[in-house]
């Protein structure tokens, strides 16, 4: 097949996934992403099911769309009711889109038992929304609700929905697997059935509550399928949709089939990430293909045979996707997983035994509990402090932290809180600079302690911000005596950079994590200078 039809459905049927809600503003810049990307048809929502999907429809008349179609989704007329006093009906019209798609149950128990009408009514609702839809100039496509559980227990019923949208004027109807259980050849075998019955056009849209939401799309459309429905990220209720981050450069790259251009196909991963922007959802690291994982490469033999040969641990050329191989260095690295790094980040290259004291450093310090995958800052600077000229903006002389319950005025509410209180001795410039400061906990006060310390020679320090915390016991069964590991996360507003520290000590490992943080941000200001 030399194309397949590419249609979205992130914005309505995504959208169902619990923690997501678009706003109208959202939805208006997503189509435009969509477009750019080479998307056919874009779903907007539900018009008449509520005021922002039906706002969204008024606004996005106006949108400038070079390569989508918009696609205005409901069901069928009410059973027992005219098509003309439809409200559900009169909502698509209004929307003013050249395309609709109208879902219909295709399995028998759920017309009798949840609709708790004839099989004959539901027929009738099918026939005469897409005929009277098709008469008022639109295209409709057509979703055959729960079909393939509808074919493993009536397949009479379910073959007679087909044909009875076709024979209606359905341009395509769409093969859902609705509850998301069915399994490769179960589609394929369902498709050839119907395809003996009726030469309408297939789609396919499948849910993912078995895993196989790709793998079904995939296998329908070696089927024959000639439209495949899918979410970005794969975002859905339950399980999620099918991914079309999957499907796109598996389809292309893999399946030859020319779905959309390599120009648009370099802008997946992009489209990828800024979805999930304005979904507030985490972007999952280990996405195939658009994942921060996805060509992410750690054990020191396929570093090796990637510096070597690119294709050596990678499928594809992440290039392709808009993505990039990525190295991270652990106890598990090898020397080539260095120097890879060190070009990467545009670091000072060891050379000999600089490289060998640089592996034996990493892997000693990974078994006291540091990890430098997660922590890329704290791995420029065991880098930068392997050469023999480096000079850190500032020493360590020693800090003191107290903590002590004692009353005082609350900060908020009506809780005594403990005081903590850091005390920190730096050398900077050949200068000791002393001084203490108090904090929301020891952590804190030791961060404002530092702060205190470095900013009359650092004045533009006050930009950076601490925005993630974290602390992971790594000895568990040595109670409160186990090593911890600590990563911080900091930010100048511009970049985000982590650091990582490890210590039995819990302050310790803090103060390691935190002194990285500042440290790395001030050799990277220096470089600009």
């Amino acid at each position: 097949m030399s194309t397949v039809q590419l249609y979205d459905t992130t914005l309505r049927d995504g959208a169902q996934q619990e923690g997501i809600s678009f706003s109208v503003e959202d939805k208006l810049k997503i189509c435009q992403k969509l477009d750019e990307l080479g998307i056919d048809f874009i779903e907007g929502g539900w018009p008449g099911s509520n005021p922002k999907d039906t706002e969204f429809f008024a606004r996005a008349q106006n949108s400038r769309l070079t390569r989508s179609t918009l696609v205005a989704f409901g069901s069928t007329r009410r059973m027992n009711s005219r098509v003309k006093a439809d409200l559900n009906l009169q909502a698509l019209i209004q929307a003013k889109t050249k395309v609709v798609t109208i879902v219909g149950k295709a399995w028998d128990k759920q017309v009798t038992r949840v609709l708790e009408t004839t099989l004959e009514e539901s027929l009738s609702m099918i026939t005469d929304s897409i005929s009277y839809l098709r008469a008022k100039g639109l295209r409709v496509f057509f979703d055959a609700e729960h079909f393939f559980d509808g074919y493993k227990d009536n397949l009479g019923y379910a073959l007679q929905v087909v044909t009875a949208a076709a024979k209606a004027g359905a341009e395509c109807v769409v093969l859902c697997d609705t509850n998301g259980g069915a399994l490769p050849q179960q589609i394929v075998e369902a498709i050839k059935a119907v395809q003996k019955e009726s030469r309408v056009p297939l789609g396919i849209h499948t849910h993912n509550d078995a895993e196989l939401a790709v793998a079904n799309s995939l296998a329908a459309v070696e089927a024959g399928v000639i439209q495949v429905q899918g979410t970005m990220n794969g975002y859905g209720e339950r399980c999620g949709n099918a991914n079309l981050c999957s499907i796109i450069p598996t389809l292309k790259l893999k399946m030859g089939v020319d779905c959309v251009t390599e120009v648009q196909l370099s802008k997946l991963s992009d489209v990828s990430h800024y979805v999930s922007e304005l979904a507030n959802m985490p972007h999952y690291d280990r996405f195939p293909y658009v994942g921060d994982d996805a060509f992410t490469h750690k054990a020191g033999i396929h570093v090796s045979g990637l510096i070597k040969w690119e294709d050596s641990y990678q499928h594809i050329n992440p290039m392709l996707v808009g993505s990039r191989p990525h190295v991270v260095v652990s106890e598990l690295a090898g020397k080539g997983s260095i120097i890879f790094k060190a070009k990467e980040r545009g670091l000072p290259v060891p050379k000999g035994k600089e490289v060998d004291k640089v592996l034996e450093q990493i892997k000693s310090l990974e078994k006291q509990g540091f990890q430098y995958d997660v922590a890329e800052a704290s791995f420029d600077l065991l880098l930068r402090r392997a050469q023999h000229n480096y000079r850190p903006p500032f020493e360590l002389v020693d800090f003191m932290v107290v903590i002590e319950k004692r009353r005082r005025p609350p900060r908020t509410g009506n809780r005594e809180e403990p005081l903590s209180e850091a005390t920190i001795k730096v050398n900077v410039d050949n200068r000791i600079v002393h001084t203490a400061a108090e904090g929301d906990g020891p952590v804190d006060a030791l961060d404002q302690a530092l702060r205190k310390a470095l900013l009359q020679f650092y004045p533009d320090l006050a930009d950076v911000k601490l925005i993630d915390y974290k602390v992971r016991i790594l000895e568990e069964t040595a109670g409160t005596a186990s090593q911890v590991r600590v990563l911080i996360e900091s930010s100048d507003g511009r970049e985000n950079w982590r650091t990582v520290g490890s210590s039995t000590n819990i302050i310790e490992a803090s103060w390691l994590a935190l002194a990285d943080s500042i440290e790395y941000w001030l050799i990277k200001q220096s470089g600009k200078a």
